[in-house]
């Protein structure tokens, strides 16, 4: 099952990827994702569940290929343990080993496979290079109090399926509210209860949906964290400096001003 859909995604991608690189031109949700704002941070365990969505749902096809196994083990990421990370990558995937001239299974110490279909997008990236919000009128309004919505785009193509369906030239399209042009020759991927998660939430389709934007928008920004941190304390030096400075004026220019009656 998971197969078919996974090769109908491909045959959507094919027949419609300049509509697909247009992206945010359906209706996009807006969704208050843990890791938004300033102070945001990636939810650990939302991280592993959307690990696990991509492992069961996408992996036949996409891949991974720029995000290192051993990254899962990062904090302010997944976070998981060493012999968690080397169990996880030893049980999925295998690389060819050009010492062993053969194939050999996965170590953290290699990155996740590339896509197995010529074309199947890679998803190292996706939550960047999508753009779910635009305007108003090219202003770029929307992306300064929303952001750019990569991972919204993502999670609004995931459950904009309405169910109605038509076929054209031998190829059914399902209609989906957020994608390009109304129609994706991609079977809805994701349905209630199709995964068993670990920490017993909910395994809605909605909220595999959350989970799998979440883990793509980590696997293209895995040093948010650090880099909002550095940020931050940027600002923070920044404004302690022009305190300073603005003391130091005022100090050095008070013998030269006329004072007040």
């Amino acid at each position: 099952m998971l197969k078919k859909l996974a090769l109908s995604a491909v045959t959507a991608l094919a027949l419609s990827g300049a509509a697909f690189a247009a992206g945010g031109a359906g209706h996009v949700e807006d969704v208050d994702f843990s890791f938004e704002g300033p102070f945001g941070a990636f939810d650990q365990n939302q991280l592993q569940r959307g690990l696990q969505v991509f492992t069961e749902g996408c992996a036949a096809c996409h891949g991974l290929k720029f995000v290192p196994l051993r990254t899962l083990g990062d904090e302010g990421g997944p976070h998981f343990s060493d012999a968690e990370v080397r169990a996880y990558s030893a049980a999925n995937f295998t690389v060819y080993d050009a010492d062993l001239d053969d194939d050999r299974e996965a170590r953290p110490t290699d990155h996740f496979p590339g896509s197995s279909l010529e074309n199947a997008p890679d998803l190292s990236l996706m939550a960047k290079k999508r753009a779910g919000f635009h305007g108003p009128y090219g202003s770029g309004m929307n992306q300064l109090f929303k952001g750019m919505g990569g991972p919204e785009y993502i999670y609004s193509i995931l459950t904009g399926y309405t169910g109605e369906e038509k076929e054209e030239n031998g190829t059914v399209f399902y209609e989906n509210k957020a994608f390009p042009g109304g129609w994706i020759a991609m079977a809805p991927p994701l349905y209630d209860e199709q995964f068993e998660f670990n920490d017993g939430h909910s395994n809605t389709m909605h909220h595999a949906a959350e989970d799998i934007a979440a883990f793509l928008m980590w696997t293209a920004e895995p040093k948010m964290m650090a880099r909002k941190q550095t940020g931050f304390i940027g600002v923070l030096m920044l404004a302690i400096l022009a305190s300073l400075l603005y003391l130091t004026n005022k100090r050095l220019w008070a013998p030269h001003k006329p004072k007040k009656d």
